[in-house]
């Protein structure tokens, strides 16, 4: 990483990190917190009545995302979620009363002083099928192959290394499995420097991909289905959009780029005494029976 992303980043921790202080130091006032001061695009008045009032005080006051991402997630009972850059854990804990106690929401965020809040509203909260991880959302903590369904909330447009995010978040996923993103996104008409423009970097606004951009990263990383819908405008040529995708499952899709000129049937080398599976959780046989492959020997 260079000096000025090395820079960017600490900007970006810097900003959250006195929101969380904002939220905490308030909640010790007669009245409660009062919300870490964004506009209308932003912030907690995106989720409805009824999920704010169901979670504490603190998870509500320190949102600041651009979206809802639970609510187009599609989450299910049972599944296992991350949400990428979580905050003071509004995200995680919806997810978490979404997917049930079979389930797990995991929340990633590189602020301390975010964490510390997040793990005090699980408290609060009484969730038991909740973990929050230290790190960045550019090397994730976790196995390959171990999530359903990844999520975020206006952070991804803050990292200054997308396609690794995009990378990392296909690597967590498993095979078949999603991404219901919130984030802001750039007309393909505006420029960088335009982009800069409407905004600083920590508002959301001057690191922001572009649709095309951001469409490109995604199927560079391995990802189809893209689909890519604006929901608000938050500045000229710039919109909140919900950002979905999917991890080719193990029936024959692979990714992008991924088979070579001796692959068929879900197989390299297939027939030959060499043949091993494409995908590596699956045996020769079973990967040639997903495949629909009629060279079964």
């Amino acid at each position: 990483m260079n000096e000025q992303s090395t820079d960017l980043r600490e900007t970006v921790r810097r900003r959250y990190a006195e929101a969380a202080k904002t939220v905490t130091e308030g909640g010790t006032a007669c009245c409660g917190p009062q919300p870490v001061e964004v506009d209308e695009n932003f912030g907690s008045t995106l989720y409805a009545a009824a999920e704010r009032d169901a979670l504490p005080a603190e998870a509500v006051a320190a949102s600041l995302g651009c979206g809802n991402p639970t609510a187009v997630a599609e989450l299910r009972v049972g599944e296992r979620v991350l949400d990428l850059g979580s905050g003071g854990g509004i995200d995680v804990l919806l997810s978490a009363r979404r997917v049930g106690p079979t389930g797990k929401a995991y929340g990633l965020d590189m602020t301390e002083e975010m964490l510390q809040l997040a793990l005090a509203n699980v408290e609060k909260a009484g969730a038991t099928n909740v973990e929050f991880l230290k790190g960045a959302i550019e090397t994730i903590p976790l196995p390959a192959n171990t999530i359903d369904v990844v999520i975020s909330n206006c952070v991804i447009n803050l990292s200054v290394d997308k396609a690794a995010v995009f990378v990392e978040t296909f690597r967590v996923l498993k095979p078949g499995g999603r991404i219901g993103v919130s984030d802001v996104v750039a007309d393909d008409t505006l420029t960088p420097n335009q982009r800069a423009e409407r905004g600083d970097y920590v508002g959301c606004i001057a690191g922001a991909l572009s649709f095309a951009e951001y469409r490109a990263g995604l199927e560079a990383a391995g990802f189809t289905d893209v689909e890519i819908t604006p929901t608000h405008s938050v500045a000229d040529g710039m919109h909140s959009a919900i950002v979905r995708a999917t991890k080719p499952g193990p029936t024959g899709d692979s990714p992008k780029g991924a088979e070579s000129a001796d692959t068929c049937c879900g197989v390299h080398a297939c027939c030959t005494p060499t043949e091993s599976s494409v995908d590596s959780s699956l045996t020769v046989t079973g990967a040639k029976t997903a495949a629909g492959c009629g060279c079964q020997n």
